[in-house]
C-alpha cells in the first residue's frame, strides 16, 4: 500500500502542477464566465479544462479510481463517496477571484481510500505555493514542514469567514450575525475567497480559526487532512 501511495501522490502533483500551467496561462486572458446557482456562483472555462485534464490523466494512470469533481457534479454527473479510491477534486477553488485577477486561488485534490483522506494537494499556481499532506506524514507548503499556531485566546486570534454563494435572506442574516458576534470577540477577521487555501493558511499558522456554513466536500477535502497534518482540528458544528 504505501509504495502505491507514493505513485498515487507523485502522479497527483505532478498533474496538479500540469493543470496549474492552465490557470497561470488564463490568469491574464479575457474569461468566459457562466453562472450556475446564483450570480456570484461562477464557473470558467478554464474551471472545466482543468477538471478534465486531472479527472482523464489520474484515470489513465489508474482506471480502478472513482472521482468526486465541482464541475462534473454540476453538469450532473452522480458522485458518490465509497471505499474505493476516490478522487475529490475543486478545479478553480476561488473561481470569483480567478475572474477579478485575485492571485488567492488554488487548485484542490484529495484522495479518500475506504472514505478516509490519504493524500490532500492545494496548489495556488499563480503564487507557486503547493500545500501537501500525506496521512501520519505531516503538511508542507513546498519544502517547508507546516504547524498551526498555538494561540488559544480568540481575542488575540485572527479569523477567516466566507459568505458563500448563497443569497437568500435567511442565509444572509446569519452569516451576519455570526460576523458581528465573532468581530467583536477576536482579534481580526479576514473573507479570502478559497476554502482551501484559506485552510492551507490555517496550517501554516497565518491565521487561527477559519468556520464557513455551506461547504462542500471538494472545497475542503484536501484542506482538512493539511490542516490535521499540521496539529490542527476540523469539526462540524456539531463538534464532529
Amino acid at each position: 500500500m504505501s509504495a502505491d501511495l507514493d505513485s498515487y501522490f507523485n502522479a497527483a502533483v505532478d498533474l496538479t502542477r500540469e493543470a496549474g500551467e492552465v490557470i497561470k496561462n488564463a490568469w491574464k486572458t479575457k474569461k468566459n464566465v457562466e453562472v450556475k446557482s446564483s450570480q456570484v456562483d461562477l464557473v470558467t472555462e478554464t474551471d472545466k479544462e482543468v477538471e478534465k485534464l486531472l479527472i482523464t490523466n489520474l484515470k489513465k494512470k489508474f482506471p480502478e479510481h472513482r472521482f468526486i469533481g465541482e464541475e462534473s457534479t454540476a453538469a450532473g454527473i452522480h458522485c458518490e463517496l465509497t471505499d474505493f479510491p476516490t478522487w475529490i477534486i475543486d478545479p478553480v477553488d476561488g473561481t470569483m477571484n480567478f475572474v477579478h485577477g485575485f492571485p488567492y486561488v488554488a487548485i484542490s485534490i484529495a484522495l479518500a481510500i475506504n472514505k478516509e483522506v490519504v493524500i490532500g494537494i492545494v496548489y495556488n499556481a499563480v503564487l507557486d505555493q503547493m500545500f501537501t499532506a500525506r496521512l501520519g506524514q505531516g503538511a508542507y507548503c513546498n519544502d517547508t514542514k507546516l504547524s498551526v499556531s498555538n494561540q488559544q485566546d480568540l481575542s488575540q486570534a485572527l479569523v477567516f469567514f466566507e459568505v458563500g454563494s448563497a443569497r437568500d435572506s435567511q442565509k444572509m442574516d446569519c452569516v451576519f450575525a455570526n460576523f458581528t458576534n465573532l468581530l467583536t470577540a477576536c482579534h481580526g477577521m479576514r473573507s479570502m475567497g478559497s476554502a482551501a487555501l484559506n485552510m492551507c493558511y490555517i496550517a501554516s499558522g497565518a491565521a487561527d480559526a477559519y468556520f464557513e456554513f455551506g461547504i462542500h466536500c471538494w472545497d475542503i477535502a484536501a484542506g482538512d487532512l493539511i490542516i490535521r497534518e499540521a496539529g490542527g482540528v476540523v469539526i462540524d458544528p456539531d463538534g464532529f
